[in-house]
């Protein structure tokens, strides 16, 4: 299975940290929300993941060095 680079991953969820403190901070900013979902859903689609908060987990877990379990490498191949 192909996983994506781990400094990526890093840089994307530096990114969405900050970008989640924007939005919770200025709620009503439509472009700082529209940024924060575009880095979730590439998180999202990097990490085959269905949604934004198994996605964080998933590469917070990927970047601190553990790989991926084998039912998670499992579920992920295609026609699972």
């Amino acid at each position: 299975m192909l996983m994506p680079d781990r400094n990526t991953i890093d840089r994307l969820l530096r990114h969405y940290r900050t970008q989640e403190r924007g939005v919770l901070a200025r709620p009503c900013d439509l472009s700082i929300r529209r940024r924060f979902e575009d880095t979730a859903y590439t998180l999202c689609v990097l990490m085959g993941e269905r949604t934004a908060r198994e996605a964080v987990h998933a590469a917070e877990r990927y970047v601190g060095g553990a790989s991926p379990t084998p039912r998670q490498a499992l579920e992920r191949l295609p026609g699972s």
